[in-house]
């Protein structure tokens, strides 16, 4: 049997270049009733725990570094034993939230990550982050992509670290390739699906968001 995939939503502050930004995550927990991987640990190590419910946590996967999506990992990290992932192209943006500590281990485009029988590949997918990945499973039909692409559009890349041809890119040929009938399951707001975005994808250029 698959995994199951819990949500979880915490608000917090989102902080770059000087700004700041009060915003809601969303944190995915993907496991079954015995072990769980976490992807973005966002704003509240506690409600994240009791989201487990004392299921081993095998790993808590960035899908980028900027503070809202990692700044309770270390938490979350100490008190599961769980080791904190990420792509080391994000290690600059890491440090501006956590410059005592660095991750426990790396991500890298085509690894494999297996909980509970389910196996989430890592996509490289830089452009609002040099080091952003999407995590794809195909046994759930679904691709949990941070804040590449998002119901409407692709993320933000109007800040440091950002590029938009490159998450253009990246979504052209890393997510749109995927079956349409993929859900998309996003690092903030509602959750779309591969074949509802792909259509939009020469207005999103056009648009140059």
């Amino acid at each position: 049997m698959s995994a199951r995939i819990d949500h979880l939503a915490t608000s917090g502050t989102f902080a770059l270049d000087g700004g700041e930004w009060d915003v809601t995550n969303n944190v995915w927990i993907i496991g079954d009733d015995t072990d769980a991987v976490v992807i973005d640990a966002a704003h509240d190590a506690d409600a994240i725990l009791h989201a487990l419910g004392g299921r081993t946590l095998r790993a808590i996967i960035c899908t980028h570094a900027h503070n809202d999506h990692i700044d309770a990992a270390p938490t979350l990290a100490d008190a599961t034993g769980a080791p904190v992932l990420l792509h080391p192209d994000d290690l600059p943006l890491w440090q501006q939230t956590h410059p005592d500590r660095t991750p426990d281990g790396t991500l890298s485009d085509g690894q494999e990550l297996t909980v509970a029988g389910t196996t989430l590949t890592v996509l490289h997918t830089p452009g609002h982050a040099p080091g952003a990945v999407c995590l794809y499973a195909p046994e759930l039909a679904t691709v949990f992509t941070g804040d590449t692409l998002f119901q409407g559009g692709p993320g933000a890349t109007g800040r440091s670290f950002s590029s938009f041809p490159t998450i253009i890119d990246s979504i052209r040929d890393r997510l749109l390739t995927l079956p349409g009938d993929t859900a998309v399951r996003t690092g903030h707001g509602d959750p779309t699906s591969i074949g509802a975005e792909a259509p939009q994808l020469d207005e999103w250029i056009k648009r140059g968001h």
